[in-house]
Parts: C-alpha cells; sequence; structure tokens
C-alpha cells in the first residue's frame, strides 16, 4: 500500500471515528434532556394532583395558573393556598408518585409563616436507602406564596442515569470498539512502517553484496586467465582483492547474525573490573590504524575515574559502532573526540563527530532497527541500519544510558551514561 493511500485511510478513520463519537454523544445528550424532560413534567403532575387533593381536604380552592413552580432542577414548590397537615401531604406525596410509577427518592418541607421557616417533613426513598443523617442543604424558602409546601430530589441526576442505563452500555461498547480500531489502525502502521524498514534493509544488503560481488568476480576472470600463471605479481594482487571482499562479506553477514542472536537469546554478559581509559586508548590507537588519512581522532581521558564492571567484548564493540557511524557521516576529512570523564556517581563516555549533524525528526529513530537516516537514493553511506540498535541493545543489558544530541550543522554526539554502585 502506497504512502498516500495510508495517509488517506488514516485521515478517512479519524473523520469516521470522530463523527461516530460526536453522533452517539449527540443522541446521548438528546436522550438524557428528553428523559429529564419526562421527569419534571411527571413531577408537576404528581405534585399538582397532591395540591388538588389537598385543597379537597381543606375544602379550599387552588390558586390560579399552576400552583406547582420549578426553582431548580431538583427542586419544586407547590401553592396550596391553605393550611398544609404533614401527615396528609406525606400520604398523598407517596400515593401519586406510585401511581406515576415515579421511583425516585425525595425529601419535603413544610412553609411555616409564623417562623418564616421551612419546617423539614421527612426523607422519602423508595429505593429502600435509609434517610441521610444530615441534610445536604436547608430547602429554600420562595417568597411568592404563604402556603406551600417544597420538594427537593437529591438523587434526580443519578435516577436518571439508572433510567438510561441501556444508552451507557451501549456507548461502552461503541467506545471499545473505537479504541480496538484506533489500535487496528496503530499495528497496521507499525507494521507498515517495519515492512518498509525491512524492505530497505533487503535494498541496502542487496547493494552492500553487489559491490564485493562483482569485485570477486572481475578478480576471478582475471585469475582464470591462461597466461596469469606468468605474473606472479598479479595474481597476488587480485586473489587479495578475492580475500579482502570475502572478508567484508562475512562481517556484514556476522553482524545481521550477530543482531538475530541477541533478539533470540538476549545478551549474556561476562563482566569483568576494567579501566575504561586503557580500553578507550587500545580502541582509538586501533581505529586509527586502519582509518584513512583524512580522519583524526582525538581522545580526551580523565585521570581520575575508577575501574567498573563491564563486558570489554561488547564494549569494545559499542566503541567502534561508534566511532565508525561518526567516520560514514563525517565524509573523508572528519575529526572525532572521544571522552571520558567522570562525574559524581558516574562515568560518562562521549563520542562527538563533527559532521553535518542529525535532523531532529529522525533522531528518536536512530536507535530503532534497520533504521538509516534517509539520503535519498545514494547509498554512499555503508551498513545495514543495524550498528546503533546493537549499540542501544548492549547498552540497556548493562543497565546504562545512551543518549544522542545533535544540531543540523553542527555535528553529532553520543553519550553512554554509566552509573558507579556503591
Amino acid at each position: 500500500m502506497r504512502h498516500n493511500q495510508v495517509r488517506s485511510v488514516v485521515l478517512l478513520g479519524a473523520i469516521s471515528i470522530i463523527g461516530i463519537i460526536a453522533v452517539q454523544l449527540y443522541f446521548l445528550l438528546q436522550a438524557w434532556d428528553f428523559r429529564e424532560k419526562q421527569f419534571h413534567q411527571t413531577v408537576m403532575i404528581g405534585l399538582k394532583n397532591v395540591a388538588e387533593k389537598i385543597c379537597t381536604v381543606n375544602q379550599s380552592t387552588l390558586p390560579s395558573g399552576n400552583p406547582v413552580k420549578q426553582i431548580t432542577s431538583n427542586y419544586f414548590v407547590v401553592d396550596v393556598n391553605s393550611v398544609i397537615d404533614a401527615n396528609i401531604l406525606e400520604y398523598y406525596l407517596k400515593t401519586e408518585f406510585a401511581k406515576l410509577n415515579l421511583h425516585a427518592d425525595y425529601e419535603y418541607a413544610i412553609y411555616d409563616c409564623h417562623t418564616d421557616k421551612m419546617v423539614y417533613g421527612n426523607y422519602i426513598s423508595t429505593s429502600g436507602s435509609r434517610k441521610p443523617a444530615t441534610l445536604s442543604f436547608s430547602l429554600p424558602k420562595y417568597d411568592r406564596y404563604i402556603y406551600y409546601f417544597g420538594v427537593r430530589f437529591p438523587g434526580f441526576r443519578n435516577t436518571l442515569a439508572g433510567d438510561m442505563a441501556i444508552w451507557f452500555f451501549f456507548s461502552t461498547i461503541l467506545l471499545f470498539s473505537i479504541i480496538f480500531f484506533v489500535y487496528a489502525m496503530f499495528v497496521i502502521l507499525r507494521q507498515k512502517r517495519w515492512s518498509e524498514l525491512q524492505k530497505d534493509f533487503i535494498n541496502t544488503m542487496t547493494h552492500e553484496f553487489k559491490t564485493p560481488l562483482s569485485s570477486i568476480n572481475i578478480s576471478a576472470d582475471v585469475i582464470s586467465q591462461p597466461g596469469i600463471i606468468n605474473d606472479p605479481v598479479r595474481l597476488q594482487t587480485y586473489a587479495s582483492v578475492i580475500k579482502q571482499e570475502n572478508n567484508r562479506m562475512i562481517q556484514q553477514v556476522e553482524k545481521v547474525l550477530q543482531v538475530a542472536k541477541i533478539e533470540k537469546q538476549g545478551i549474556q554478559l561476562k563482566k569483568e573490573l576494567l579501566d575504561l581509559n586503557t580500553l578507550a586508548e587500545t580502541v582509538a590507537e586501533t581505529f586509527s590504524a586502519h582509518a584513512s588519512d583524512g580522519t583524526h581522532l582525538e581522545t580526551s581521558l580523565d585521570p581520575g575515574l575508577v575501574p567498573v564492571a563491564v563486558d570489554v567484548l561488547h564494549l569494545t564493540n559499542i566503541l567502534f559502532n561508534l566511532l565508525d557511524n561518526a567516520v560514514k557521516y563525517s565524509g573523508e576529512k572528519s575529526h572525532i573526540v572521544l571522552t571520558t570523564m567522570k562525574e559524581y556517581n558516574r562515568i560518562t563516555l562521549l563520542v562527538r563527530d563533527d559532521g553535518p549533524g542529525i535532523n531532529p525528526k529522525y533522531q528518536k529513530h536512530v536507535f530503532e532497527k534497520f533504521f538509516r537516516v534517509p539520503s535519498g537514493n545514494i547509498h554512499d553511506v555503508k551498513g545495514f541500519g543495524l550498528g546503533l540498535y546493537y549499540v542501544k541493545t548492549v547498552c540497556r543489558a548493562h543497565g546504562w544510558n545512551i543518549r544522542l544530541h545533535s544540531e543540523p550543522g553542527k555535528g553529532a554526539t553520543f553519550k553512554i551514561v554509566i552509573p558507579l554502585k556503591k
């Protein structure tokens, strides 16, 4: 699948997910609003019936208009225009709410005009819960009525949520479906990226093997000529080419097999106490002996280092990988600095070059397997993208931390932090 097609699929998937969430949220809010209005209407009808029955008992008439006034979303006052008996009020509230199938806990209070206060009546539970020890707040007064009572539903929102349980259930299922879809898209993109990296690896490996194979083929053709036996110098030269290119191919294969072995079996560390300065000097001498004339390797070693427990073979490979990587990307004339220094509770190894640096968008990927900083279709940088992956794996096995600091045009610095144990 092409890159543009993947981007289109991701974009359409994101738009679909946002649309589904928006539609589900809209219907959920609409259902909540409808259920809330239905609840309020049911309460208004029940309270109006209660007011009419109280007026019938008191042989009084209701005030003109609707006697029920909604103050807040869960608090109502009812004007009955006559004295209210608490026992009668509670009886009618229970019977009317039961008729309307209104199952919600509520509390009521009656206004006492002599004390100008709401006299608390009772807390009625339809779910069997006990009366709360302390009320959340006193029922407020309503100054426009003289003979009235107030009813508050403290669990109003919980009641609505219980009635809409099926909506929340299906919304939860939809949410899990969306999460699964997003995860599936993430897996697909990750697999596509791995596929691209493996494809680049195969292309790079083919290119890396093509050059030595061509050299070996040419050398073999020359050696197979009848008169070559009479020119021993020429014969020795082409035999050396075959040997050199063969060793080069073996080294490349060993790198791939080494990483495969590490992934399958893990790294078996054989630690021993080592003076890092001694190892750094040895590596620097060996590397300088085989480096090109334009490569200058400088060492800056802290004499105050203490021996640390490391796997000598793997640490040596790490340093060679970092130095080799610096030379690859710095060009023919490169200045590399290998530094060791001791801080309060750690030792730091630094490999710094003066190359072109690494673009910030690629820096977080340089330690990934098969990843190579893109350079177009030009294969001027050798390698399979396994060196820094190996470095990161070995550092992690030792419990070390490796970091990259780089700015375009200002070179790159790889920093290995080795904590010192007390």
